[in-house]
């Protein structure tokens, strides 16, 4: 009897979580789920499963190689550029096959008010001019620092900024956050939610990636015809791409004959 074919999943992300499950009773796939760990207590996929980083393209390449993994399936999320670099990179030296499962971005509708930023800190130059006081930032602990300073300047009329951050985890000791208030919370959250948080604390301005899955923050500010800054993707790897759950079944199902 042949042996199963290993599958390396990155996941993080919802889109990798339900691939695991999908994949827990392969009759030809050993799924092995690897986590970066960045997250406290994260929905924990059924399997085999590793947490942290792998030290760069040279330590991914010397994991790839002691596991005999056949396949690698990139599920994690939008924007985690390095990890879907390291993955090409490894893969392609090794020859092994990988695909990317990139899940669709969110595009604007009729009377959205988006501006779009390449980058984080592009948005934190950009709202230096901008007339928003009271700023919604959805963006992850890590891409704070560029706001901080925002709060300590002085607008022209004298009003300083105050931010509504959002993030999963609590912030570690000594991480100073831009002046306002900080709310824990993890997705999805609901349109009706989104909407009456915006309005409790009058938000006139929301920066946030463009990450797709679900929207309900997306479709409280249109309703609320409230202005978006949103931080377009960073360029993906060459190789293959996969737009839904189903399609990267498809893929490893393929690979694994």
């Amino acid at each position: 009897m042949a042996r199963k074919r290993n599958l390396l999943l990155l996941g993080g992300t919802g889109e990798g979580l339900r691939l695991a499950r999908e994949l827990e009773h392969h009759p030809k796939i050993r799924c092995i789920s690897s986590l970066a760990g960045r997250t406290e207590n994260p929905e924990q996929p059924p399997g085999e499963v590793r947490i942290g980083g792998f030290g760069g393209v040279a330590g991914l390449s010397e994991y790839l190689v002691n596991e005999k993994i056949d396949l690698v399936l990139d599920a994690t999320h939008p924007f985690a550029a390095q990890m879907a670099r390291h993955a090409f990179e490894a893969c392609q030296a090794l020859g092994i096959p990988r695909a990317k499962l990139v899940r669709p971005p969110w595009v604007p509708s009729p009377g959205d008010r988006w501006t779009m930023m390449p980058s984080v800190t592009a948005a934190a130059v950009f709202l230096r001019f901008h007339p928003a006081q009271r700023i919604f930032l959805t963006l992850g602990r890590q891409e704070l620092g560029p706001f901080v300073p925002l709060g300590r300047e002085d607008k022209p009329h004298g009003n300083r900024r105050w931010f509504l951050t959002r993030m999963i985890d609590p912030p570690a000791d000594g991480v100073t956050l831009p002046p306002g208030e900080l709310i824990l919370g993890r997705g999805p959250f609901r349109p009706e939610d989104e909407r009456a948080l915006m309005q409790r604390h009058r938000i006139d301005l929301l920066v946030t990636k463009n990450s797709g899955g679900a929207a309900a923050k997306i479709a409280a500010a249109a309703e609320l015809h409230t202005p978006v800054l949103m931080i377009e993707r960073p360029p993906l790897p060459p190789g293959e791409t996969l737009d839904s759950v189903g399609a990267a079944l498809a893929w490893a199902n393929l690979s694994a004959v």
